[in-house]
């Protein structure tokens, strides 16, 4: 299943810059004439992928067309599905729950629930997918990113897996431009500095500029301007409680 979420939007119209949407139809040109594969794309992706290189139609073009050859082999059926990923599903290391205060679904991620001698990285990078596509079909309409946190609580050196953070980034910043909002990194222990400076040269500028550093004196006040209480987890003084992996085909209790 593919990023959606932009039905309505379209059903109502473009609306915004008419000039940058006369670009996206000047892209889609470019791209449809290289790989007809291109036609299944709506608009709103076509822009996406244009925005992320600043406009540049050939650099567009270039980023949009390797996304089409990713996506004929990262998903030859057209989704993944959770079979494919229940070695890291089960391991309830994330959570795709709630919404922040302007729409965005968050992903809330626990570092020390992950590690690198247990994981197998084509799963890992399947995994990827299957997060980022069933978050982006929580979207709703006019919304085209999402938000996350990631709690480094308890996070040590049998957590850190340099391959799988640098896979997960390849796959967002070349196949899910524009996707991500912002990420709250809290409880940041001084170990994961060392692993957050070998990563940090392979982050784009604009992503990095979505990554905050939240301080433990700040995190209260930062997550509750960000999240609704309602929207916020337990763990965090909120009312969400975060449901754990439940198999799609286990009989219902």
């Amino acid at each position: 299943m593919d990023c959606g979420g932009e039905e309505q939007a379209r059903q109502n119209g473009h609306g915004g810059d008419p000039a940058e949407w006369k670009k996206v139809a000047e892209l889609r040109a470019v791209v449809e004439a290289q790989d007809p594969a291109a036609k299944e794309e709506d608009d709103f992706m076509l822009r996406r992928f244009l925005r992320a290189r600043e406009q540049n139609i050939n650099k567009a073009s270039s980023m949009f067309l390797k996304y089409l050859s990713w996506k004929g082999t990262a998903k030859p059926h057209g989704s993944i599905t959770e079979a494919e990923v229940r070695g890291e599903l089960v391991q309830d290391k994330l959570y795709v729950q709630g919404f922040d205060k302007v729409g965005r679904p968050m992903i809330y991620l626990f570092g020390n629930r992950h590690f690198a001698a247990k994981r197998d990285l084509e799963e890992f990078k399947r995994y990827v997918v299957y997060i980022l596509d069933n978050t982006c079909t929580k979207l709703p309409a006019g919304q085209e990113k999402f938000a996350s946190v990631v709690d480094l609580k308890g996070w040590g050196y049998a957590n850190c897996d340099i391959r799988a953070k640098l896979a997960a980034l390849e796959i967002m910043q070349n196949y899910y431009p524009e996707r991500l909002g912002r990420v709250f990194l809290i409880h940041v222990p001084y170990v994961f500095m060392a692993a957050w400076k070998m990563v940090y040269p392979f982050i784009d500028d604009n992503t990095k500029r979505k990554f905050v550093f939240v301080a433990d004196k700040d995190l209260d006040a930062t997550l509750r301007d960000a999240i609704d209480v309602s929207q916020l987890p337990e763990q965090y003084g909120g009312k969400l409680r975060l449901e754990g992996y439940k198999s799609s085909s286990s009989p219902p209790s």
